[in-house]
């Protein structure tokens, strides 16, 4: 049984959950004006979380094959990294990772095929997104575009296709509604990278926080948070979302103590705690649009 945890957990599947959130986000918005599938709904989270965890995967080989993940990194000491700590071999996170893009594939084909080729598009983007984020030569979240990377896909990549999916258009509207939850989701990774300012510098590698510096990139994580709930404020007030979305505000408490945190002391489980914000945010807004098309 060891071996399946240890599969599991190098999977990073408490993570998942950001990628169901951006794929209902934009299937509950769908629902709102076309007919809703249940299949395609259920398919199209499970292609993507497929995807993610073959990110995941991916990303974890490359951070260990180029020494940036250590048994000394702070992402090591506060949860299991299989791979770091000698549970996998790295020959065999590779190929669980090409197997799991296989499937992602093959589920992309087929919602493409009923859907609409437009979707391959996506898929295809998203693809070398994820493989390119750590792997040669691009490796770009080592040139300080993780972030810009991160919002753009659980931002408006992953919205726009589960609405195309159900409703076989694209939409401003769901546009518009990704770049709050794109933005919180972008957040984690910069918890993360300004908790590693110390530990990344040292290994070579570049990332926003440190070229912003520490001060700054807090500034910006303050900001990026303030932006998210501004959005959803005028965006449920003056549209495309509805008066429901205001119970977003809900999470607002986890979002100050998480700042004060911040701004005291960044913690050892920063980016924990910024994708917990994110899941209640998240999880509010897609509750929101759904009692929008219930009422």
């Amino acid at each position: 049984m060891k071996i399946y945890r240890n599969w599991f957990l190098a999977s990073r599947p408490w993570s998942f959950t950001m990628t169901a959130i951006s794929i209902s986000v934009g299937s509950a918005l769908a629902a709102l004006n076309c007919p809703f599938s249940w299949r395609l709904y259920l398919l199209t989270v499970l292609g993507t979380v497929l995807m993610h965890a073959a990110t995941n995967l991916v990303n974890d080989y490359y951070d260990v094959k180029s020494g940036v993940d250590t048994r000394e990194a702070c992402t090591a000491q506060y949860r299991p990294h299989p791979l770091v700590e000698g549970k996998l071999a790295s020959r065999h996170v590779a190929v669980a990772a090409g197997i799991l893009y296989a499937l992602s594939a093959l589920i992309g084909v087929f919602l493409a095929a009923v859907c609409g080729w437009q979707l391959l598009a996506i898929g295809v983007i998203g693809a070398f997104a994820s493989v390119t984020y750590t792997a040669p030569p691009l490796k770009y979240k080592y040139s300080a575009l993780g972030e810009v990377s991160v919002f753009v896909m659980w931002g408006p990549l992953m919205v726009a296709a589960a609405y195309f999916v159900q409703c076989r258009t694209f939409s401003m509207h769901a546009f518009l509604i990704s770049l709050p939850f794109g933005m919180l989701v972008a957040l984690v990774l910069l918890a993360n990278n300004i908790r590693d300012i110390s530990h990344d510098r040292s290994k070579g590698i570049l990332t926003l926080a440190i070229v912003l510096g520490r001060r700054n990139g807090l500034l910006l994580f303050d900001l990026l948070v303030a932006l998210a709930y501004l959005g959803i404020i005028l965006m449920s007030l003056w549209g495309p979302l509805y008066l429901w979305s205001l119970l977003v505000l809900l999470s607002m408490p986890l979002a100050l103590r998480l700042i004060r945190q911040m701004m005291k002391q960044v913690p050892a489980d920063a980016d924990a705690r910024t994708a917990q914000l994110d899941t209640v945010f998240g999880l509010l807004l897609v509750i929101s649009l759904v009692l929008a098309g219930v009422f």
